[in-house]
């Protein structure tokens, strides 16, 4: 009985368990970010096609930019709607339900013939977005141990990269084809991956951690059983162990229940509030280092700010999300090996240099006081490096800290804030990207070079390290450590797991011997006691 339990459990999370059991949530997961990073770059090449712009009435730069941001309206909608049932579905249900939005949304923009249809379905592919991308890093890193979460994140990402590189592929594939399918089929494609992400989640688990909250323990030890692998099964001392520790953490911040007014006028557990405030200002950070000008607009840009003919563009985009997608599976190799403070800090310096060179290049070409032709060069050239140097570290950190930083009974709500954000601000940046080239000029860009400097400080000064911590040792720190300035904390700086936080787990892998040991003790006195009497 116990091993066709073993293996209906296999069979009902396709097949897999332990690192097989992470791959395929990672690849559900990573999927989402696919879709993102697909439709980041799709609509930028859809805008410049003319066909598309006499369809929908021929829309001036601000229209154009409205028609392109009003999808971040949609996505921040659809965060915060997660704060509400995103725990009641648990993160598969949430993250199929967001695709079937999605879905229709994709159709509703493939079929369009008005502007006011296409402004619809932005919006409604925007909500099913929102709801995937606040779901779907909280649920890897609930389900990935602390030595991988961080890779797995910026897999995630990188396969966001991935999406922006097909988008701009299929795109300039399809400029040859005649009429309307030039842009209605790349617009078409979102259907395939809401198909994917509904195919593979029904068969993966929920969150153990957001289980143990629902009070479904034995369903949260079957979880972490096939999460750890190796033969492990509920009632393994592992097992037990990390369910004991989840559960403690739990039980503390659970132990009064909070109003949402409470938790912002600081009455509720200690730290949720700040922890919250850190993880949206590292999405903000993400929207406002001027990406989104990039990758919302590539072809755009290179039009309009540059000068460049509409196939050159489109071929010079393509090549630049291939330079975007290679650094971004680099960083792979750096995320956990020198931490979020450190990778996040020397990115944002490269970007905001990065941006330096690309305004007095396009600063001087503006005024005539160089070749137009060879200043071109040297600003392309630093788009492709802003590309490498955003994916090295700006791009990931941003997307891995809240699912690590929010309080483990309020993380799927500080993700949801966070995630909201991001959209609120992806919003703006869409919102004056085309009148700003139009009206700014060279200076346009100047502004994203001072905001990318800004990162450094701000990390430096406010934000711990999460690298090499379990999401329990994060709630341990901020119950003990309530200054908001971390830079002379050892202990939220340093790399290393800190000692204190091994032998808490420690202690409570003692505690649970030590009632086993008492339990067996009792189950053999039974007998005798039952003898005697």
């Amino acid at each position: 009985m116990g091993l066709f339990g073993n293996e209906a459990k296999k069979a009902k999370y396709l097949g897999g368990s332990g690192h097989a059991l992470t791959v395929w949530i990672s690849l559900a997961a990573s999927t989402v970010l696919i879709f993102y990073g697909y439709d980041q770059g799709v609509f930028g090449n859809v805008l410049v096609k003319q066909d598309f712009l006499d369809t929908v009435g021929n829309p001036d730069a601000a229209q154009q930019g409205t028609m392109t941001s009003v999808y971040n309206l949609g996505c921040f909608a659809g965060a915060l709607s997660t704060l509400w049932f995103g725990d009641k579905l648990g993160r598969p249900k949430t993250l199929i339900v967001g695709s079937s939005v999605i879905a229709i949304g994709a159709v509703i923009q493939a079929s369009v013939y008005s502007a006011a249809q296409m402004y619809v379905g932005r919006v409604v592919a925007g909500l099913g977005t929102g709801m995937n991308t606040a779901t779907a890093g909280v649920w890897q890193s609930e389900t990935s141990k602390a030595r991988s979460r961080g890779k797995l994140i910026i897999i995630q990402m990188a396969n966001c990269i991935t999406g922006f590189a097909i988008s701009n592929w299929l795109t300039l594939g399809f400029s040859f084809a005649p009429g309307s399918v030039s842009w209605r089929f790349p617009l078409a494609f979102q259907i395939f991956f809401s198909f994917l992400i509904c195919l593979m989640c029904p068969f993966l688990p929920d969150s153990p951690r957001l289980l143990i909250r629902k009070g479904r323990y034995d369903e949260a030890c079957e979880v972490l059983a096939a999460l750890e692998g190796n033969g492990a099964t509920p009632e393994s001392s592992s097992v037990r162990t990390q369910f004991s520790i989840i559960k403690s953490v739990l039980d503390t911040e659970y132990a009064v229940q909070y109003t949402w007014w409470e938790l912002f006028t600081g009455r509720g557990p200690a730290g949720v509030v700040r922890r919250m405030i850190l993880g949206a200002w590292m999405q903000a950070m993400n929207q406002i280092s001027g990406i989104n000008v990039t990758s919302y607009y590539m072809t755009y840009v290179f039009i309009h700010a540059i000068g460049i003919n509409e196939l050159l563009a489109r071929i010079l985009a393509a090549a630049g999300s291939m330079d975007y997608l290679l650094f971004s599976f680099l960083a792979y190799f750096v995320i956990e090996r020198y931490g979020r403070r450190k990778v996040m800090m020397v990115s944002a310096t490269c970007c905001a240099l990065c941006w330096t060179i690309i305004a007095i290049a396009l600063g001087l070409s503006e005024t005539g006081r160089g070749d137009p032709y060879k200043l071109g060069i040297v600003a392309v050239s630093f788009f492709f490096v802003f590309f490498a140097s955003f994916a090295m570290g700006v791009l990931g950190v941003p997307w891995l800290y809240p699912t690590e930083i929010n309080a483990l009974a309020f993380r799927a709500k500080g993700a949801s804030l966070a995630m909201a954000t991001n959209w609120i601000f992806n919003y703006m940046v869409a919102q004056i990207t085309p009148p700003g080239i139009e009206n700014l000029g060279y200076k346009f860009w100047i502004v994203w070079a001072v905001i990318c400097a800004s990162f450094v400080p701000t990390t430096y000064f406010f934000y711990p390290e999460t690298a090499n911590r379990t999401l329990e040792d994060i709630d341990r720190f901020f119950a003990d450590n309530h200054n908001v300035f971390v830079f002379r904390n050892k202990l939220a700086t340093q790399l290393a797991r800190p000692t204190i936080y091994e032998e808490a787990d420690n202690e409570v892998a003692h505690r649970m011997d030590a009632k086993q040991m008492q339990e067996t003790s009792d189950e053999k006195l039974r007998p005798v006691a039952s003898h005697r009497s």
